[in-house]
């Protein structure tokens, strides 16, 4: 568990201020975006302040300070992951862009008509409608894996739907609705066995649990900065490097050729192939940072924490009249995120008058309409949780949910 979590949360200067209303803020949206520990928001500071320039063309030494610390990020983030080379990682603006990417690359270029894509109807819409659209494109077929009334992918149905025609296997690590944590290994390696590719959307597991790509056969693997305790607009996206290499660019402009004629262009090697223009210099290098902040706490603090919260969250709102979870009701099935609804509420509603207590949850379909039209339900109530939360929180979100369940005459 984290050692001291008052000394955590000090780390981080918004968990210790008070909304305009008065309220002392309790943070439970970390799904959405997680919060900033110091060290990330004086290291923005720092660049802007001593050595902003751009990347990798300028030889003057602001140039040079800023491209070697955007390239020593990227070896962290190499480290971090488990990846085999630091030319695996690509600078994207966040996870909807890493999927984007090799769906219009890989998609267009390898993907025919008859072939199949296997999904799910957990999947966040990033993960989900960008192959919906090359399949289209393509004349690919999508197939969808079966979820368990607990909110699982069913494995055997899984199974059943692997056929040499399968080319490519998108899943999300972590569901960011029902926070069921899928055996990525295991699908990995059976996607293998037929040829086919898995796409990991990591968005949501990559910030709560240790993820190593080579020992987890994963081929592609997405994830955002600002869901990491990093700044926003900056992302990454890994993949095998001999997978990689065969895939032409996205994006064309500066910094991703090798030459220029008026007749032909020839294209540089990864990963600037991937990174036509100016990057976000500070996010990636800020990243770094984040990632620098993440690995001291060491994930075994984190998971530790993370699922001692979960436990106290899950036993909780199952107190609560009229609440319902869900996903897996198993905490060793599931991340610290909690989605639900209490009968005869709205869910936006719920959100505003828990927002009145200094509660900050999320409502709505969380970018997974597929998933709730499969729940029957509109919209839904989400608490997102990081290693920065404590027990006393969850007891105010529990006061709160009270609060609400009166003043719409639940109680």
């Amino acid at each position: 568990m984290v050692a001291n979590i008052t000394s955590v949360r000090h780390d981080f200067p918004i968990l210790n201020t008070k909304l305009p209303n008065g309220q002392p803020l309790v943070y439970l949206d970390s799904g959405a975006s997680a919060q900033h520990p110091k060290s990330v928001i004086d290291k923005i500071s720092e660049i802007y302040e001593h050595y902003y320039s751009n990347v990798h063309r300028g030889v003057h030494q602001l140039g040079d300070r800023v491209t070697s610390e955007m390239e020593a990020a990227r070896s962290r983030i190499q480290t971090f992951i488990g990846a085999s080379a630091p030319e695996e990682i690509i600078f994207t603006s966040g996870t909807t862009m890493s999927i984007n990417l090799i769906a219009q690359t890989w998609g267009r270029h390898f993907l025919k008509g008859g072939d199949e894509i296997i999904l799910n109807e957990m999947e966040h819409h990033a993960n989900f409608v960008p192959w919906q659209a090359i399949a289209k494109e393509r004349g690919a077929v999508l197939k969808f894996i079966q979820l368990t009334p607990d909110g699982r992918l069913d494995l055997e149905h899984y199974q059943c739907l692997l056929t040499p025609k399968t080319k490519l296997v998108a899943v999300t690590g972590m569901s960011n609705v029902l926070g069921t944590i899928n055996p990525v290994e295991q699908m990995a390696q059976r996607a293998h066995e037929v040829g086919a590719l898995i796409f990991v959307d990591g968005a949501q597991s990559v910030p709560h649990q240790p993820t190593n790509v080579v020992e987890s056969e994963i081929d592609f693997l997405a994830f955002s900065g600002h869901k990491l305790f990093g700044p926003s607009g900056v992302g990454v996206l890994y993949g095998r490097k001999a997978l990689l290499e065969n895939l032409p660019p996205f994006l064309f402009g500066g910094n991703m050729i090798s030459e220029v004629t008026c007749e032909h262009s020839s294209w540089a090697n990864i990963p600037a192939r991937f990174e036509a223009g100016t990057p976000a210099i500070t996010e990636a290098i800020a990243l770094g940072t984040a990632i620098d902040y993440v690995t001291e706490l060491g994930f075994d603090a984190i998971q530790e924490q993370e699922h001692t919260l979960s436990q106290y969250t899950l036993q909780k709102l199952q107190e609560v009249p009229g609440l319902q979870i869900y996903g897996p009701q198993e905490i060793e099935d599931r991340g610290s995120i909690f989605s639900f609804n209490i009968e005869g509420a709205h869910p936006e509603d719920l959100a505003t008058l828990l927002d009145r207590k200094g509660i900050a949850v999320r409502h709505g379909h969380h970018c997974t309409m597929p998933l709730h039209q499969h729940l029957k339900i509109a919209a839904s109530v989400r608490a997102s949780l990081a290693f920065y939360n404590t027990t006393e929180e969850i007891d105010a979100l529990i006061e709160a949910l009270e609060f609400a369940r009166k003043r719409l005459r639940l109680a």
